[in-house]
C-alpha cells in the first residue's frame, strides 16, 4: 500500500505507474475521497469536542432552564455527529476500497509491455543438449520408468492431478534435500509455515483482491496460501524489528495451492501447472533503502540461478514487463528452464522487491538512527519448487533408452546415478 500523502503529492507519477501495469485505478476519485475523509473526519472531531463541552456544562449548571436548553442543543449536536459519522463510515470503506487498488510504483528499468510475452531477456545459461534420438516429453519418460501415475492422478483429484511415486517420489525429496543445504549456505534461516492463512494476510501481501478466484477457501472464510510468501509476510505483522537484526533471511517450505482459474486452458497436462506442490521460498526484510532493496534483489535472484546452474539445466533470466507486475511489485525477474520438448523455455521461479508496500500493509516498522519509525522494506524469491522442476532436470537429462541421468549434485541425496 502506498502512503496517501505520496499519493497526493505524486499523483502523476501513481498514475503513469498504474498505466504501465495496466492497471485501472481512478487516482482522481481516491483523491476527491480523501478531501471528504479528511473534511468528515475534522469536523466529526470538533462535534466530539463540544459534545464533550456540553456534558461539563451540563453537568456544571444548576438552573433548571439553562439544562435543559444546553440538552436540545446537545441533542441537536448530537444528531449531526452521528449523521456525520455514518457518512464518514460509508466514506471510509469506498477511501479503503480504492486504496487497496493502487498499484506500487515500477522501477525505471521496467520494461513497457502488455503481456509476458514483452518480457526482456537479460541473460541465458547453459548449452542446451542436443539429442541423436526422438525426444520424450516428462509425461511419457515418467510414465514409463514409475515416477509418475497421472491417470490415476485424475481420477483421485480430478483435473491436473498426479501422484508422484518411486523414483518420482525419491527424486523430489532428493531437491529438497539439496536445496535444503544449499540455501541454508547462503545464511536463510529454515522455516515451515502454516499454509491455511486468514484472508487479511492476502490482502497484505496485494494477492487480494485482484487474484480472488485463484484461491481455495475453507468453509470459515480463510485461504490454502498460493506461496510460502504470505504466511512469512504476516509472521512479523504489526511488529517494531530490531534493525540490527536485517536483514532477516528466510527459508520458508510449504505445500502450495493454486485454482489457476484464469489458466484452465493452458497446460493441461504434466508437471508445468498443477492445483497442489511444494515450494521452497527465500523471504528477506530488511531497511528502508533502496539500494539495499536492490542490492538484495540481485542476491536472491542470484540463488537460485546458482541453484539451476548447479544441476546443468540451461536457463534464461527476464526482467518482467509492466503488465506482468503483481500490485505491489517494483520489479521482477523470473528464471525460465529449458524444455526440449516443447523447445522454449518455461517459468520456474520469481524474484520480487516491494519496498514498503507490503511492510505497510503488515504495519511491519522498525527504529531508525535518528528515533523515528519506519517501515520495512520486502522481497521474495521461490528457491524451487516441486514438481515443476522435475520438468526440465528429466526432459534435458534423458538417455536413448528411456532412462534419465541424475544430475551430480542430486546423487548424494538420491542414492544412484541413473533412473532406468
Amino acid at each position: 500500500m502506498l502512503d496517501i500523502k505520496f499519493i497526493r503529492e505524486n499523483k502523476e507519477i501513481v498514475t503513469l505507474g498504474a498505466k504501465k501495469k495496466r492497471i485501472a485505478v481512478d487516482i482522481d476519485a481516491l483523491i476527491k475521497l480523501d478531501d471528504r475523509r479528511r473534511e468528515l473526519t475534522v469536523s466529526s472531531e470538533k462535534k466530539r469536542a463540544e459534545q464533550n463541552s456540553f456534558n461539563d456544562k451540563i453537568s456544571k449548571s444548576g438552573i433548571r432552564d439553562e439544562r435543559n436548553s444546553l440538552i436540545s442543543e446537545m441533542k441537536i449536536l448530537k444528531e449531526a455527529l452521528q449523521k456525520e459519522e455514518e457518512e464518514l463510515k460509508s466514506v471510509l470503506k469506498d477511501w479503503q476500497a480504492l486504496m487497496l487498488q493502487v498499484p506500487n510504483i515500477p522501477d525505471i528499468s521496467v520494461p513497457d509491455g502488455a503481456t509476458d510475452a514483452d518480457n526482456l531477456e537479460i541473460k541465458t545459461w547453459g548449452d542446451k543438449p542436443e539429442f541423436n534420438f526422438e525426444l520424450k516429453d516428462h509425461l511419457e519418460l515418467m510414465t514409463a520408468l514409475g515416477m509418475a501415475d497421472f491417470e490415476r492422478g485424475a481420477k483421485v483429484h480430478g483435473f491436473r492431478g498426479y501422484f508422484l511415486t518411486g523414483s518420482g517420489a525419491e527424486l523430489s525429496f532428493a531437491v529438497w534435500n539439496y536445496a535444503l543445504d544449499f540455501f541454508r549456505g547462503k545464511g536463510f534461516r529454515l522455516v515451515i509455515p502454516p499454509t491455511i492463512v486468514r484472508k487479511q494476510n492476502l490482502y497484505g501481501t496485494g494477492h487480494l483482491p485482484g487474484d480472488v478466484e485463484d484461491y481455495y477457501v475453507t468453509q470459515d472464510g480463510d485461504t490454502l496460501a498460493g506461496t510460502a510468501e504470505v504466511p512469512m509476510m504476516g509472521f512479523h505483522s504489526e511488529e517494531i524489528l530490531n534493525p540490527a537484526d536485517f536483514p532477516l533471511k528466510y527459508l520458508a517450505f510449504s505445500p502450495c495451492f493454486r485454482r489457476e482459474a484464469g489458466s484452465h486452458s493452458k497446460d493441461v497436462k504434466g508437471l508445468i501447472r498443477v492445483h497442489e506442490f511444494y515450494k521452497f521460498e527465500q523471504v528477506v526484510i530488511c531497511e528502508a533503502n533502496h539500494e539495499t532493496s536492490v542490492k538484495l534483489h540481485e542476491e536472491i535472484e542470484r540463488n537460485t540461478e546458482e541453484f539451476i546452474e548447479s544441476l546443468r539445466i540451461p536457463y534464461r533470466t527476464v526482467i518482467n514487463c509492466g503488465a506482468d507486475l503483481g500490485l505491489g511489485q517494483v520489479k521482477k525477474y523470473d528464471v525460465e528452464l529449458w524444455v526440449p520438448k516443447e523447445k522454449k523455455y518455461r517459468e520456474i521461479s520469481s524474484a520480487s522487491y516491494f519496498h514498503d508496500f507490503q511492510c505497510r500493509r503488515f504495519n511491519i516498522r522498525y527504529k531508525g538512527p535518528d528515533g523515528k519509525t519506519r517501515y520495512a522494506h520486502s522481497l521474495n524469491n521461490t528457491a524451487i519448487p516441486t514438481p515443476r522442476i522435475l520438468v526440465s532436470l528429466v526432459e534435458n537429462n534423458q538417455q536413448a533408452d528411456g532412462s534419465i541421468r541424475v544430475p551430480e549434485v542430486l546423487q548424494k541425496y538420491f542414492g544412484r546415478e541413473i533412473i532406468k
